[in-house]
Order: C-alpha cells, then sequence, then structure tokens
C-alpha cells in the first residue's frame, strides 16, 4: 500500500480519492481499510504532478474541512495517510472499489431478486399445481440419480442438451409426463444443470434427493406482458401453462420486465408466486459514517453505536401451544390423519417464526444500507460454527445438547441471511472483518484484553459477548 499515488479531487462536503494507476475511485470502505491499516501514499492534485498539500493555518473552513481526513507522515512532507473516516464516497460509474483491498462486492447487473406474492388458488388450480410439483420433483430425481450413478471409470453424467433429449423421449412413452407441462419439466432440468455448476463453482453443496412436501415448486420462463393482469386493488392474475388464471394477492408493485417467475409452497401450505427481476441497490446516504455489527444470540445485532436489535421469534403463548404440539406429535401414529394434522399445525407456527425473522431482516438491512455509508461484520464461518458436537463412535462428542440448543439459537438470529440482504442493498459498502479478539480488543486503542467479556456489564440480559468493544 505505501506505494499509491493518490489524487485529490474536490467534492462537496469533502475530498475524493483515485488511485492514479488504475483511475479507480476509493470507496468509502477502502479509505476505512486504509485509516485502520496505517497505509501511506503520496498525494497530488487533480490537475497536475505537484504534490498536494493541506490549507495553511487561516484557511477558509471549506477548504480546511475538505482535508480533515488527511495527517501528513512524520518525517516526509509528500507523504499522507487518513486520520478519520469522515468524508463523502466517491466512485468511479461501474466499479467496485480498489483491487486488491478485502472490499465485499456484488455485480448488481447479475443479482436476481425475487419479489414474492401470496398465490390464491382453487381447489382444482391447486391440484394441477401439485401435479406441476410432482412433475418437477420426478424429473430433478432422476437427474441426481444419473449423476449420482457414475464413478470413475465410467462414462460421463449427461448434461442438459442430453437430458432433454431423453425427457422428450421419456414424455412419448408416459402418458401422465406427457400431460404435463413441458416447461416445468425443462426448467426443472436447467434448475438442476445450475445447482450442478454451483457446485462445481465451490459455492454451493452438491443436490440431494427432493421429498414432497418438502421445497415444492417449479419454474416458468418466456413470460409474455399478457401473462399479467391486474383484477383490482389487491388482485392479480397470472397465467401458469395447463392450469390458467390464477388469482394472487397484488400486496405491491410488480417490477418491470418480468422474463418468468417460480411457484412455490411451503409446508405450511401456502402458495407464492415470485417473479424474478433485477432489484436496484440502496444508494449511499454520502454522510461517511460507519457501522460495525455484531452478530450475536441473546443479542441478534448489536450495532457500534450502542443500538441493540432483536429477531422477533414466537411469543410466549405461542412457544407453549409448539410445545404441546410436538408433545402430541410423538404420540399420534405414524400414517395416521391425526399426524398429518398435528404437522400441519407445527409447520404453521414454524412458518410465523421464519415470517417474522425474515421481515427483520428485510426491515434492518433496507435500514443499516440508508443511514452507514459503510458496514463492517465479521467474517463469520456459520457453516462450521452451527456444525453438530455429537462426534463418532469411536470418539463420541462431549454437551451435544447444549451445542444443539446454540446451534438453534444461530440460526434463529438469521446471522448469514442479514449479511447476505446487506450485500445485495449496499454493494460494494460491506467490510468483513476478521472476527479474532474482536470481543476483547480496545476498539480505541487496540490492546486486546482477554478478561475484557468477564469484566463486561450486559445491557439488558445481554451477553457481555454481543456487545461491541468499547475503549477501556
Amino acid at each position: 500500500m505505501s506505494g499509491l499515488v493518490m489524487t485529490a479531487e474536490p467534492r462537496e462536503g469533502g475530498v475524493a480519492l483515485k488511485d492514479t494507476a488504475s483511475g479507480r475511485y476509493l470507496e468509502a470502505a477502502a479509505r476505512v481499510r486504509l485509516a485502520a491499516t496505517g497505509s501511506v501514499f503520496q498525494l497530488r492534485d487533480a490537475g497536475g504532478g505537484k504534490v498536494a498539500r493541506p490549507p495553511a493555518a487561516g484557511a477558509s473552513p471549506s477548504a480546511a474541512a475538505r482535508w480533515s481526513w488527511a495527517r501528513r507522515s512524520p518525517g516526509s512532507p509528500s507523504t499522507y495517510s487518513v486520520d478519520a473516516p469522515s468524508f463523502r464516497a466517491g466512485r468511479k460509474r461501474g466499479t467496485a472499489g480498489h483491487a486488491g483491498l478485502p472490499i465485499l462486492s456484488v455485480a448488481v447487473g447479475r443479482l436476481i431478486g425475487m419479489s414474492r406474492y401470496r398465490l390464491q388458488p382453487t381447489p382444482a388450480q391447486e391440484a394441477a399445481l401439485l401435479e406441476h410439483c410432482g412433475h418437477a420433483r420426478f424429473v430433478w430425481n432422476l437427474s441426481v440419480e444419473q449423476h449420482e450413478h457414475w464413478k470413475p471409470g465410467r462414462k460421463s453424467a449427461p448434461g442438459f442438451a442430453e437430458q432433454c433429449r431423453q425427457l422428450t423421449e421419456a414424455r412419448a412413452e408416459n402418458e401422465w409426463l406427457r400431460a404435463g407441462s413441458i416447461i416445468v419439466q425443462q426448467q426443472a432440468l436447467k434448475d438442476f444443470a445450475q445447482a450442478m455448476s454451483n457446485f462445481f463453482a465451490g459455492t454451493h453443496r452438491r443436490p440431494t434427493w427432493r421429498k414432497r412436501g418438502q421445497g415444492e415448486g417449479f419454474r416458468i420462463v418466456a413470460v409474455k406482458p399478457g401473462d399479467l393482469r391486474r383484477l383490482s386493488r389487491n388482485v392479480g392474475e397470472v397465467r401458469i401453462p395447463k392450469v390458467g388464471w390464477v388469482r394472487f394477492r397484488w400486496s405491491r408493485a410488480i417490477p418491470e420486465g418480468v422474463k418468468s417467475f417460480r411457484i412455490t409452497r411451503d409446508r405450511a401450505g401456502r402458495w407464492h408466486v415470485a417473479f424474478a427481476a433485477v432489484p436496484e441497490p440502496i444508494p449511499a446516504p454520502g454522510t461517511g459514517e460507519t457501522v460495525g455489527v455484531d452478530r450475536g444470540v441473546a443479542v441478534s445485532a448489536a450495532l457500534s453505536t450502542g443500538q441493540m436489535l432483536n429477531v422477533p421469534g414466537l411469543r410466549g403463548t405461542e412457544k407453549a401451544r409448539l410445545l404441546r404440539l410436538l408433545r402430541k406429535l410423538a404420540r399420534a401414529e405414524r400414517g395416521s390423519n391425526r399426524r398429518g394434522k398435528v404437522k400441519a399445525a407445527i409447520a404453521r407456527l414454524k412458518a410465523r417464526e421464519t415470517d417474522r425473522r425474515k421481515d427483520w431482516v428485510e426491515k434492518t438491512s433496507t435500514g443499516l444500507a440508508r443511514r452507514f455509508d459503510v458496514i463492517a461484520v465479521e467474517d463469520l464461518k456459520i457453516s462450521g460454527m452451527t456444525r453438530s458436537a455429537r462426534g463418532t463412535i469411536a470418539e463420541p462428542g462431549r454437551n451435544v445438547r447444549q451445542k444443539a440448543g446454540l446451534n438453534r439459537g444461530i440460526l434463529a438470529a438469521g446471522w448469514g441471511r442479514l449479511v447476505e440482504r446487506l450485500e445485495h442493498k449496499a454493494p460494494g459498502r460491506i467490510v468483513k472483518i476478521n472476527p479474532a479478539y474482536t470481543s476483547q480488543r480496545c476498539s480505541a486503542c487496540g490492546v486486546v484484553d482477554p478478561g475484557r467479556r468477564a469484566r463486561a456489564k450486559p445491557t439488558s440480559g445481554a451477553d457481555p459477548a454481543d456487545t461491541p468493544a468499547m475503549p477501556t
């Protein structure tokens, strides 16, 4: 970093830093990183090669404010470092920060979001939708079986094009499969091909078998403008192949230029339609403010500003009812109608808890993206933190039930989804910090004190580890 040559360009309320070599503007997150690491650089005027210098004493307040972030390095009058992140973020259009700096960025043009609406099918339409779900699940499971059959030395598993040809032959031989929609079945193959690509890229797990009643759904592509229509203020209709017009609740505006949508059914029996669209990121406020978000179990998100945020879960009466239902489920006979009704009641309670968590994540991430230019979070490996502690038969684990309870608390706090939505809404403005010693390091002097957590005073029953380390 010491070899950088920066150009200072005045901006309203501050100065924009520009890397002379690459021509890129440094995001606010990059400047925070420069300040944290103490990196130095040469600073030059935007119009020429002269060394830029802060204004002399007695200069105008506006000129002094533009240089409030810069500090001249001792013994080198032409070298500067970032003193504080009190500046307006600047960025060249189409870039996502300086190359080499650990800044999270998302290609907005490639990010696909889903606007979900509650579907309201009739009983006859619901039967047709379930048939589509069964066809999609059947085709998906056949693809899984084909790829599991492969072993070293055997011929490679068929790709998407070959599977489409096999699907055509299967539809010709099986009337029940031919009665379904070719779009639904081909898109199931397409989804599986994409899942395998993600698996080989190392971003997702290997595709597994699908079970009836879990993750039901299918995708429809080549949607035309005439396939959507609005009936009233809160009611609309969408045309689904071989089902017809199905009503849904028009809870908000549908994104323009929709080309595909997905129909899903959750365990609670609710149907939804989700339209694929490219969402617009939330613009930075431009105030230069930064915030650190410490995720925990007792406190879901503790901000460096002192604000404590918690995910709303089930109420006391709902928890008591869930416990009664779980006991009733344990006594119900497998395959009985009573067991099915109890499972449906449990699924509805679980869905209510999930909806509240998703709503909290959306509102919290939107608020943070609107209020702060830079958002710092810990780079937590959630999949490893929530791994079971049961061990093996030869080496059994310890405190397995306690660890299982901690895993449930971590997953219920929505750690991963909060950061994921922040990356979507504030691309290029999320900084992931190494979580080592963050609960023991003083935020002012940087001293690591192992006894800090023991001396911390919890706020409203919160875990001291959920509170960001304050100056000591």
